[in-house]
């Protein structure tokens, strides 16, 4: 059974406040009209929400244009990190969501960690772009770098290769050396 419900706070993949809405009976009821998010669809709740909509619209686009202000800065901000990693840049283990908070704060910036996106672990070396919801419509793009630490092996690998492995006749020759001073 649905029940008819006015929003009053922004609820995610639901709708906006001032919304009229039909949900399941169980989600308004043990949910939406507890937490506050919405009101039931009465008749005088329906008259006030003609008063209250340009009050929430008000309310929407100062908080929109507040975060649009936030995302211009943040877009603005790179972030790096330092991570252990082995060959081909493959990270052991992964930039988590509260080492990019971290990296955040450092600069100055609250922000949950259940902002920021991808979903998906970062596993190497490189750069990303990572996605802060500051807002539900405002999304702000950082670049994230990510690389070796001086310990990493791919430093280690690195530096093996600056030095010229012998060549395959170098390599006999030396073992003929050894083998005719051996014999002497």
């Amino acid at each position: 059974m649905a029940v008819k419900i006015i929003l009053r706070e922004v609820v995610e993949h639901l709708g906006e406040p001032g919304e009229i809405m039909s949900v399941a009976n169980g989600y308004a009821r043990n949910y939406l009209l507890p937490k506050g998010f919405a009101l039931e669809a009465t008749a005088g709740n329906l008259k006030m929400l003609v008063r209250r909509r340009e009050v929430w619209a008000a309310k929407v686009a100062a908080e929109t244009s507040e975060a649009e202000r936030l995302a211009q800065k943040m877009n603005a901000v790179a972030l790096s990190i330092e991570k252990k990693a082995g060959q081909g840049g493959t990270l052991y283990g992964s930039v988590t969501k509260p080492e990019i908070v971290e990296l955040l704060a450092a600069k100055g910036f609250e922000v949950d960690r259940k902002q920021i996106g991808p979903d998906r672990p970062i596993k190497a070396t490189g750069v990303f772009p990572i996605t802060v919801k500051i807002h539900h419509r405002v999304t702000a793009t950082i670049q994230l770098t990510v690389t070796p630490d001086a310990d990493s092996d791919v430093a280690v690998v690195e530096a093996v290769v600056e030095e010229p492995a012998p060549s395959l006749i170098e390599q006999i020759e030396a073992k003929e050396a050894a083998t005719a001073e051996g014999s002497d």
